[in-house]
């Protein structure tokens, strides 16, 4: 529903209204603080994938594993 209501000339004219607001001094170090903040949220998300992974792998076919946290809770 909205994947055709936002064209170029939408585009263009929040691009011009963020340039009113920060000014065009500002706006190459707000994109250097979006990237590196991209960036970091791509690396924290890879590794919480990484541990996921490796639990899968010890935990037991009975549910042994499940059990045994439990207990220690």
């Amino acid at each position: 529903m909205l994947g055709n209501t936002f064209g170029l000339p939408h585009l263009i004219i929040i691009l011009v209204i963020i340039l009113l607001l920060f000014g065009a001094p500002k706006l190459p170090g707000l994109a250097r603080s979006v990237g590196q903040s991209m960036k970091i949220f791509r690396n924290e998300v890879k590794t919480e994938k990484k541990p996921d992974a490796d639990d899968s792998t010890d935990a037991t076919p009975d549910g042994a594993a499940a059990k045994q946290s439990k207990t220690e809770l």
